[in-house]
């Protein structure tokens, strides 16, 4: 499965992008907000966090600007009732802080006004997500989109969390890395603090 790409932005459109990289054109649907950012940087080289959405019949991208970003539309698609369009909709119509902080209000009429999403919809979101997601709201906020592009530190999270370690877990370690940080020597460093208990 494809997790993350990087590569030329070679065209945006109202619901995708395409990211070319090394000749192949890989169109990936993405959030309104994502996409807008994407749009001010056409033929820039940029990364994208990627969920690869197989059915029997197509292979579908969905791309995202941050592992925050890509962990919400994942705990998303756990809600009965939601599938990746779905989800995908509810990120183009509210910031995570937003949404989340509806939620915990139980909010159902700030949740319906979210595109796609209908009452019973909103219910089961508040039923799901309500007091569960106050770490995601803080780390969005302590960490926006645009900081995290081309990040180190971010390449190295998800380094260490495609190895298999809990996004928690690598995060407490990240924090204590310098921004400079290379790549190999950061992933190799956390690998060396990880194996142990922490």
């Amino acid at each position: 499965m494809i997790g993350y790409l990087r590569g030329n932005i070679l065209e945006v459109s109202d619901e995708t992008v395409t990211l070319l990289i090394g000749g192949v054109g890989y169109e990936l649907s993405c959030s309104g907000s994502v996409l807008q950012e994407l749009a001010a940087h056409q033929g820039e080289e940029q990364e994208l966090w990627v969920y690869t959405h197989l059915r029997e019949d197509a292979l579908h991208l969905f791309g995202f600007g941050t592992p925050e970003e890509k962990d919400f539309f994942l705990i998303l698609l756990k809600i009965n009732g939601v599938g990746p369009k779905l989800a995908l909709s509810i990120l183009s119509g509210a910031s995570i802080e937003k949404i989340m902080r509806m939620v915990d209000s139980e909010d159902v009429k700030g949740l319906t006004s979210l595109p796609k999403v209908g009452k019973k919809t909103a219910e089961q979101m508040i039923l799901s997500l309500k007091g569960k997601l106050v770490l995601g709201a803080r780390e969005e906020k302590k960490r926006p989109l645009r900081s995290l592009v081309n990040s180190n530190l971010q390449m190295i999270t998800s380094a260490l969390v495609n190895l298999g370690y809990k996004t928690n877990d690598v995060e407490r370690v990240i924090e204590e890395f310098p921004s400079e940080m290379e790549i190999q020597e950061g992933v190799r460093r956390g690998l060396q603090i990880l194996a142990k208990p922490l």
